[in-house]
């Protein structure tokens, strides 16, 4: 993983911690939190307050979320939002915590200027044994306070000051005044600088976890389902069906075209999808040679065509179909018949833009595992895991791609693979032209009507 770390693409935008005061704040929280403490004098630390150098002394990456289902956090920096979650075990976790930051932006910019603010992700699960009971997940509560109780104390305050605003006999009261200076002496003046972090709640029907394997579960579609990455019958009874594992591509294939969950980048506006296609093909290369042991040198693309001149007919049939493809959009060739049983299907689709497109097109990179592009930056989990079992030839190769492909241009990536972000405005822009009009032909993707040439 050093080759990583050095380029960036792992443990990147983390938030140094590094000033005497800043560490003992946080070792403050980290007592508060979970009764443990940390020797080191600094570290870096991730959105939640999660430090890989504090998991490593410890032994434990879950310091900060016990039993994989109530995350805490610690905040130091409204800079926190901009930093990555580390070991996620929910997709949806790391979006609540920024957006809690964003809301209360100004107030945790006050309050972190006096101490460190702690917090969970809170629901009603304590414990989640089997799948049925991760499945009671529904709803996550965001509660926070400074490891003072400056929040707490605030309200508390604000309710003293309403007393001596209405009771009659208030102002003689030589109790009630005492109190409410000594927590004044802690909040400052709550009336003209309110402290405030109300409780936010944020719904989650449709979600990712690592727990049991990796499951995708969907609430919220037309026809419900999960995904399973482990053979489905280890999930025992779960209150929702049908249940997918990965081995069912013609049922999940038939379930996101049912619920408009992908679309052929064949056919998504504004893509230039014979460039996108010819990379998964590079990957699928690159994948083939380091199997068969090939030397595949810089794996430029002249380097990777002599390999497929050299595996002729032995070519993966991933890499057949996208070929077909391609000569397709570039070439006006013959339709391809790219079925959900052909090896090559998943890597032909993406999520169509709607609020759940980076939960589906996580899904489609297990389905599609030899697009690293795509995997990487939709499934980090899932690419860390890929790369440790990788050859250090191809660990070389996809480290190097990223870098030069990627990093240096990581929005306009993403744009240009998945589409703007949904819920984008896209009024008084051009509509952007299909990458080639499409004749009326029956695939597996439906059927498309010819436009003007």
């Amino acid at each position: 993983m050093k080759r990583l770390i050095e380029k960036g693409l792992m443990f990147g935008n983390l938030i140094e911690v590094s000033s005497p005061a800043l560490v003992e704040r946080y070792k403050r929280a980290m007592q508060h939190l979970c009764g443990k403490q940390t020797g080191l004098s600094d570290f870096h630390i991730d959105i939640s307050g999660y430090s890989p150098e504090i998991g490593v002394e410890l032994g434990d990456d879950l310091y900060l979320n016990p039993n994989g289902a109530n995350r805490q956090f610690i905040l130091l920096t409204t800079a926190q939002k901009h930093a990555p979650l580390l070991h996620s075990k929910f997709s949806t976790s790391r979006g609540i915590l920024r957006q809690f930051i964003e809301t209360n932006e100004a107030q945790l910019f006050a309050l972190t200027a006096r101490d460190a603010v702690a917090g969970e992700l809170q629901n009603s699960v304590f414990e989640i044994s089997t799948p049925a009971k991760l499945l009671d997940i529904r709803r996550i509560t965001v509660e926070a306070d400074t490891i003072g109780g400056h929040v707490a104390d605030a309200g508390k305050l604000a309710g003293l000051i309403e007393r001596f605003r209405t009771e009659p006999d208030g102002w003689r009261d030589d109790l009630l005044i005492a109190e409410m200076i000594t927590l004044a002496r802690k909040t400052g003046d709550v009336t003209r600088v309110p402290i405030s972090l109300p409780q936010m709640t944020f719904e989650q029907p449709n979600f990712w976890t690592s727990h049991f394997g990796g499951l995708y579960v969907f609430r919220d579609v037309a026809f419900p389902a999960i995904v399973s990455t482990l053979p489905r019958e280890s999930l025992g009874a779960v209150p929702i069906a049908p249940v997918f594992d990965l081995t069912h591509r013609n049922q999940i294939a038939d379930w996101l075209e049912r619920n408009q969950l992908a679309e052929p980048i064949v056919q998504a506006r504004g893509m230039d999808a014979a460039a996108v296609i010819r990379q998964k093909m590079d990957f699928i290369l690159v994948e083939a040679a380091d199997t068969l042991d090939l030397e595949i040198g810089d794996a430029r693309r002249t380097e990777l065509r002599a390999i497929a001149h050299r595996l002729g007919a032995s070519l993966p049939m991933e890499f057949q179909g996208l070929a077909a493809l391609l000569r397709w959009i570039e070439a006006g060739g013959v339709w391809p018949r790219i079925t959900s049983e052909h090896p090559a299907y998943f890597y032909t689709l993406r999520a169509r833009a709607h609020k759940d497109r980076d939960l589906v097109n996580m899904l489609l990179s297990e389905l599609a595992p030899m697009d690293v592009r795509q995997m990487f930056i939709v499934h980090k989990e899932l690419f860390y895991a890929s790369y440790a079992r990788w050859s250090d030839r191809k660990r070389r190769y996809v480290a190097d791609f990223l870098e030069r492909e990627y990093m240096v241009d990581k929005q306009g990536a993403r744009a240009a693979l998945f589409g703007p972000e949904p819920g984008m405005d896209n009024r008084g822009r051009p509509e952007p032209k299909p990458a080639r009009s499409l004749g009326p032909v029956i695939g597996p993707w439906g059927s498309a009507t010819r436009g003007p040439r």
